[in-house]
């Protein structure tokens, strides 16, 4: 049997896609171990899965001064030693890197032991922990045509994104009769990511008046962002999230507003979902890239946060709906739609050392 070591950490969008990928992996016949850091919240996702997890030291990556970056290249090397003394006594066959922080000393200690690496980035642009990886990994898997051109030459490989496997059972009937809708109109779903994004909500909410008109609306609004004065309001379904019933509520769903991160715009593009997406402004602007990108390949329609009015989003939705199936068949030609399986051959091919 293969041995695999799976890394990545610091949000759920460096746990979720490894989480993703582990029943087929399972299926080609690996055997999965995880490196994460000490304590990190990957920490308790993964040996709830019952896979065997070990912790490294790790110092955070800054691009701005703080007196941290002064020991933190310490702990990163202490991390490397760990990880070193884990991977000798695992004896992977391959090591698959999803980014963040912890992964550096998981992929230098990986390449100072002539074991392979396979990096995956989600990010429209690189995150600074994977660029140092880069140069250790054989191959880095993208989710984003435009991605190709900012790795380094020959390594590339667009996959896409991982997608939980469970998200494509769903059932529609099931999912109307958990948000008690009849099945006399379509339904809306808006997503506004874990932390809920409240100028979504609020723009939903304010349009409410005139989507009730046309569509049922079920929207998972985030933690502590429901709003109890709509609690009874017929045709519309508040969650703050779903973990059981979400392929369901997914499978009922005939068009989707969402926020644009890497995970979640996958997720609809797997699915086939017709989408409006509307990307968290600031940070590193990688939502705005995203929306972009999927709009430029016929995916979804992108509206800015500025832009929000209840006229313009009610127009744009409706708009959506109209024309959902040459959304669904451009979603459905796109090469981005396996990357499970493209993602395992790859992680095959090179633990039998034929990449």
């Amino acid at each position: 049997m293969k041995k695999i070591v799976m890394t990545g950490g610091g949000t759920a969008g460096h746990v979720t896609p490894n989480i993703a990928l582990m029943p087929t992996l399972r299926e080609a016949g690996f055997e999965i171990y995880y490196i994460g850091s000490y304590e990190g919240m990957e920490k308790g996702l993964i040996e709830k899965l019952g896979v065997p997890y070990y912790g490294v030291s790790t110092g955070k990556l800054r691009r701005y001064m703080d007196v941290r970056n002064l020991t933190d290249p310490f702990r990163v090397m202490k991390g490397i030693g760990e990880a070193k003394k884990i991977l000798k006594e695992i004896g992977p066959d391959v090591v698959f890197s999803k980014g963040g922080f912890v992964s550096v000393p998981v992929v230098k200690a990986a390449a100072s032991l002539k074991i392979p690496v396979i990096v995956h980035e989600s990010d429209y642009t690189p995150g600074l922990a994977n660029k140092l990886c880069f140069p250790s990994a054989r191959k880095v898997c993208c989710d984003f045509p435009e991605t190709m051109d900012m790795l380094p030459e020959g390594k590339g490989v667009l996959t896409g994104s991982p997608v939980r496997k469970e998200l494509l059972d769903g059932d529609p009937a099931k999912g109307r009769e958990m948000c008690g809708f009849p099945d006399d109109k379509p339904v809306l779903m808006v997503i506004g990511g874990s932390q809920g994004a409240s100028a979504v909500n609020q723009s939903i909410r304010d349009a409410l008046p005139k989507l009730l008109q046309q569509f049922y609306v079920v929207h998972l609004c985030g933690k502590d962002k429901m709003d109890n004065l709509l609690l009874t309001k017929e045709g519309y379904k508040q969650f703050e999230y779903v973990t059981d019933g979400l392929a369901d509520i997914f499978a009922m769903a005939d068009v989707v507003v969402s926020r644009a991160g890497a995970n979640a715009i996958f997720e609809l593009l797997t699915l086939r979902k017709p989408n409006i997406l509307i990307p968290l402004p600031g940070g590193r602007g990688d939502q705005i890239l995203n929306a972009e990108s999927f709009q430029q390949q016929g995916f979804s329609v992108m509206i800015d946060q500025d832009d929000l009015s209840t006229s313009y989003l009610f127009n744009k939705i409706n708009d959506l709906y109209a024309n959902r199936a040459e959304y669904i068949k451009t979603m459905s030609a796109s090469e981005q739609n396996d990357a499970i399986g493209m993602i395992t051959d790859l992680l095959v091919k090179t633990a039998s050392g034929e990449e």
